[in-house]
């Protein structure tokens, strides 16, 4: 069952409930004269990329990233309150994060997830997307709490995954059996991370997941500002975040663009974007890129979603259909041959042929 958590700072949560009643009656009004943003979106949906959009908006704009967290995790809506999975802290020994145990598991995979926010938030939102997400593919999840920007800018980050991957297989996890995972900047870590595995001498996993993955940190493509009309993050952002991550670093574009990497005898891989964020054009590019340098890619594109709608859950249809494409990847990836199937056949999604098996 949804339900909505309000807590931390009066002062943050009234504001919270203000904006979520003011996009709400946005929303309505713009409905009531046929007007809606666009016309595929359920009224639900349409209010929450609003309302999101507006909490990072207003996030950033405080001067201080810790006050910026707190009202962020003001107002924390949901879509399964109670998933069935055991949460328990990292132990002595472990990199800091999180086990997400799923009571009814599925198959032999375990998931290595790296959050998204920019590189700089760790919002409880995503905390619960990640035991839905546990919940809904049916096998342990660990999600690394790496080290956030502005005040740890790269290479902590990918110092934060390599430990954390060098963990899971110190702990005896096959990497036949290992999945890498994450969303919009946890997508970035993951193709970031895969890039340089054999440079450390560590074994490839057995798939590579983006969803809705940031893959370059420069400007690419008209998606990256066109699309802020319809997107609960903005352009102006992917440049805030790029900064952070930089840091006085010296650290130019391409150093730090999954794009501009070489993925040549890495994991397959398989992406998913929705057609109306922000970042959907530079997925494409790196899709392109990567499968041109001889790596196996699959990109699936939701013609009418946004950035990271997988958090909308069972509550829309191209979100529980997504799910359930993940789970038929680690299927494919991670089951002996002959009792996984082959990667299903999928209904045309993308233009320009990157949807075909991986």
């Amino acid at each position: 069952m949804p339900k909505t958590i309000l807590q931390g700072r009066f002062s943050h949560k009234a504001r919270s409930v203000a904006t979520i009643l003011l996009c709400s009656a946005r929303v309505l009004a713009r409905r009531a004269v046929g007007r809606p943003l666009v016309r595929e979106w359920p009224i639900p949906f349409e209010i929450g990329n609003l309302f999101w959009r507006a909490q990072f908006n207003h996030a950033l704009a405080l001067p201080d990233i810790a006050e910026g967290r707190a009202y962020f995790d003001s107002y924390v809506p949901v879509v399964e309150a109670d998933p069935a999975v055991d949460i328990r802290p990292s132990q002595a020994g472990e990199p800091p994060g999180h086990w997400f145990i799923p009571r009814d598991r599925r198959g032999t995979a375990t998931m290595l997830y790296f959050h998204g926010g920019g590189y700089t938030f760790y919002a409880a939102v995503t905390r619960h997307f990640i035991a839905m997400l546990a919940a809904w593919l049916g096998i342990p999840v660990f999600a690394p709490d790496y080290r956030l920007t502005p005040e740890h800018p790269h290479p902590a980050q990918l110092e934060d995954a390599l430990a954390a991957y060098r963990f899971m297989l110190g702990r005896g996890t096959d990497p036949a059996r290992l999945v890498v995972g994450g969303d919009s900047a946890g997508g970035h870590l993951v193709l970031m991370t895969l890039s340089r595995l054999a440079a450390e001498g560590l074994p490839q996993p057995a798939l590579g997941i983006g969803l809705s993955p940031w893959t370059d940190v420069g400007r690419r493509g008209a998606s990256q500002f066109g699309h802020d009309r319809y997107d609960l993050v903005q352009g102006y952002m992917t440049l805030r975040f790029a900064a952070w991550l930089k840091g006085a670093g010296g650290f130019g574009d391409a150093e730090l663009s999954p794009i501009a990497q070489d993925f040549r005898d890495t994991a397959p891989l398989y992406l998913q974007a929705g057609g109306k964020e922000i970042l959907v054009d530079m997925v494409r590019d790196f899709a392109r890129t990567a499968r041109g340098q001889g790596t196996r890619v699959r990109l699936d594109v939701w013609e009418h979603m946004t950035h990271e709608f997988h958090a909308h859950g069972h509550t829309h249809p191209d979100s529980r259909e997504a799910l359930d494409r993940l789970a038929a990847a680690i299927r494919w990836a991670t089951e002996p041959p002959g009792t996984a199937g082959s990667f299903p056949a999928i209904p045309q999604t993308e233009v320009d042929g990157l949807d075909g098996p991986i």
